[in-house]
């Protein structure tokens, strides 16, 4: 009977594992996921004007800069962390000194009109902004004066700098224009002809026409380009709709006149918080508020102490600024150099000074700042008081901060008398001559992803260029000279490091914070993302990716394994 039953359990154990065996090879369920399919329209509210649909004219106006983002193409792009990326450009090659820079077009890249995009347009485009008639930047004019630009074929243009010169490629993301249609023209009357209105660009998206409303420009129209070089864009149509203010652009959202929102501003913050279908995308600015001391002037020598500079910023709440004054739109700033991007250092050499109005008292103690013996509450030392004038631009917000750094330093015994002035006024007739103690300003590092402080913390820009603080600092230069040479990014990233940890221990300047940007679309849009940006229209840099329309479909499975 015992060997029976051995065999009896052997029979069952057989049983039991070719079973267990059959479950596992059943087949899987497959699982549906959602893929973006080519269909619908998004609708932008924008607030502002539309003046000429042009790249090279559109520098003083973001919404044609918007606009043109969609229907122009640029030989190269930048990711949200500031790093060149191919866009009609195909390839490029560097020399190792850093001086020639080769760079190979796509060949299925065409104009809109079903033209080939060629090199022909791209020397066409820089010559216009040679041009001194033209409204181009003074240092985008100054740089291609100075390049030798050469057609090598019809994809394939060199580039001859005079010396090597690091952010270069920033200068390659322009917007190109078509020369076929364009050339017969003089470059002035570019500027009123009307293709600012109809153009014609290689972009992802095909003008088609403009929104008029009683002979007002209300919006325009663009639609997806089936041939562009890098995929058809899946949503089929954009249209930006014009508004005067930011609550006119809400309301549309609200009455289902728009799906996304160019800006929410502080005013109507609160308000777009409440849209439970408003997705909002929070990104900081290309600027910089800052206090600048003069480091220069004989009237407060103090600025030049160290230990002075780092217990004025010690003093100052720049969180209880950003969270009151700001309603938490920014970020308090310990580098000049913006967050987020590749150069950004934010390691533990960094010197963060927070706010301790304490410890700035024991500073100033020690090095020799005490209430004068007869009484006030003015700190002096050596006959010097502790009080200089703050020189700020006449606006609501800049009056309120330049009032809470006030209030700050005169708790730890630093008289501010603050002066408000137009801005104009404070860059003409206080900064550029550097006839001032101390100036608020809001410094703008957009437009260029490569971060290049040299002109404002350079010896060589203490007279006449934009070291507007006068910071004559030997090392500090070293580290920009190099850094403006360097071909590798790895060796760039190290000497900017370099250069903010040694900002940070020096504080040539009181910084203040980075604000931030509020970009808003309804959840119905898919696929939006938004990284650091450089100015508003990078909001748009991913909209070809962006989908409205969704296919179910099944997950491709993996081929089973086979039992021998």
């Amino acid at each position: 009977m015992r060997q029976l039953r051995w065999q009896l359990l052997i029979v069952i154990f057989a049983v039991v594992a070719i079973a267990v065996l059959l479950i596992g090879q059943q087949p899987e369920t497959p699982t549906v996921i959602t893929a973006p399919a080519t269909g619908g329209i998004y609708t932008e509210a924008i607030v502002g004007t539309i003046r000429r649909l042009n790249p090279i004219l559109d520098t003083f106006n973001p919404t044609d800069r918007d606009i043109d983002r969609l229907i122009f193409s640029r030989l190269f792009r930048f990711d949200d962390r500031g790093l060149p990326q191919l866009d009609l450009a195909e390839s490029r090659g560097v020399s190792l000194e850093g001086t020639i820079y080769n760079v190979s077009l796509r060949q299925n890249a065409y104009w809109h009109d079903g033209e080939q995009v060629t090199t022909d347009d791209v020397i066409y485009t820089i010559d216009l902004m040679r041009e001194q008639g033209m409204p181009i930047l003074d240092d985008v004019q100054r740089l291609w004066t100075s390049v030798d630009v050469r057609k090598l074929d019809d994809f394939t243009i060199q580039f001859r700098l005079e010396e090597p010169f690091a952010p270069f490629l920033d200068y390659l993301t322009f917007g190109i224009l078509p020369e076929h249609l364009l050339s017969h023209l003089a470059p002035e009357d570019i500027i009123d002809d009307t293709f600012n209105f109809s153009p014609i660009g290689s972009g992802p998206y095909i003008f088609d026409r403009l929104l008029i409303d009683d002979g007002k420009i209300t919006g325009v129209v663009l639609i997806a380009n089936e041939a562009y070089y890098l995929g058809r864009p899946f949503i089929d149509q954009v249209i930006f709709r014009l508004y005067e203010n930011p609550e006119d652009a809400l309301d549309a959202y609200t009455q289902g006149e728009v799906l996304g929102l160019h800006q929410i501003t502080p005013d109507i913050l609160r308000r777009a918080l409440l849209e439970s279908n408003l997705n909002a995308y929070t990104s900081r600015l290309p600027n910089l508020t800052m206090i600048f001391m003069n480091l220069d002037n004989p009237e407060v020598p103090f600025f030049q102490d160290v230990n002075v500079r780092k217990a004025l910023l010690m003093a100052i709440n720049r969180q209880w600024i950003i969270d009151r004054l700001l309603l938490g739109q920014g970020i308090v700033a310990h580098s000049p150099i913006l967050p987020g991007t590749w150069a950004h250092y934010e390691g533990s050499s960094i010197d963060k000074i927070g706010f301790d109005p304490e410890r700035a008292v024991d500073i100033l103690r020690e090095v020799g700042y005490r209430y004068p013996a007869e009484g006030g509450d003015i700190r002096e030392k050596d006959g010097v008081l502790l009080a200089f004038e703050l020189v700020y631009p006449d606006d609501t917000l800049y009056a309120l901060i330049a009032q809470s750094v006030q209030a700050n330093l005169g708790d730890i015994g630093v008289q501010v008398t603050i002066i408000a002035t137009d801005y104009q006024d404070l860059k003409d007739n206080y900064l550029t001559p550097r006839f001032y103690e101390a100036a608020l300003v809001d410094l703008e590092l957009g437009r260029t992803p490569d971060p290049d402080p040299y002109p404002f913390w350079h010896q060589t820009q203490i007279t006449g260029g934009q070291n507007y603080s006068k910071w004559d600092d030997r090392l500090a230069s070293e580290y920009l000279e190099q850094a403006r040479i360097a071909v590798e990014f790895t060796e760039r990233e190290r000497l900017y490091r370099n250069f903010q940890v040694h900002f940070s221990r020096e504080v040539p300047a009181l910084l203040l914070f980075f604000p931030v940007y509020n970009y808003a679309v309804d959840n119905q849009i898919q696929g939006v993302s938004i990284g650091p940006i450089f100015e508003p229209s990078d909001r748009l840099a991913s909209l070809p990716e962006w989908f409205l329309v969704a296919r179910r479909e099944l997950e491709p499975l993996e081929t089973p394994t086979q039992i021998p």
